[in-house]
């Protein structure tokens, strides 16, 4: 099953070739609300912080090795101006309840099912991230996961962070 959906979702979006969120582009806005449904979210509008915006889905293996680190660098980064935003992209809701049930976070969820963000900003794969610096400016994008991306990716966030507003 996650094969499938895996298939389906690198058919829909891998293809598409308009305007593609680049490095050193501006973020696309993109509202989505979050899973709790109490509030909206828009990574791009987040300006005055450095985002890391997160596209997942529960069916995704990089997607749980990826949470615990995520949210370990939110808690220890948030304070100084980072704001992770993980955006699900599970057709229901209950399968990223499920997820976060194993792999809790401390970080924004927005939902997406029906793939609008993930289209705007061009999602091939999972996971796929766009590290935002203050400006609104796309610094870099993350394909897929390994554990070993975790002090790169800090490295990243700190320098982004250390820079001012």
């Amino acid at each position: 099953m996650r094969l499938t959906h895996s298939l389906l979702f690198l058919v829909a979006f891998g293809c598409s070739a308009s305007q593609a969120a680049e490095v050193g582009s501006q973020a696309p806005g993109c509202e989505v609300p979050t899973l709790a449904g109490d509030a909206r979210v828009d990574p791009a509008a987040l300006t005055g912080k450095v985002v890391y915006l997160d596209f997942w889905a529960s069916w995704c293996g990089p997607c749980a090795q990826s949470f615990p680190i995520l949210d370990k660098l939110h808690l220890d980064l948030k304070d100084q101006g980072l704001e992770i935003v993980a955006i699900n992209l599970d057709e229901e809701v209950e399968d990223a309840e499920g997820f976060l049930a194993k792999y809790p976070v401390h970080f924004t969820i927005g939902m997406d099912p029906d793939s609008t963000c993930a289209r705007l900003y061009q999602v091939s794969g999972m996971p796929t991230s766009y590290l935002i610096d203050r400006k609104g400016d796309i610094h870099a994008i993350h394909e897929g996961f390994e554990p070993s991306d975790a002090s790169t990716l800090r490295a990243q966030v700190t320098d982004l962070l250390s820079q001012p507003q």
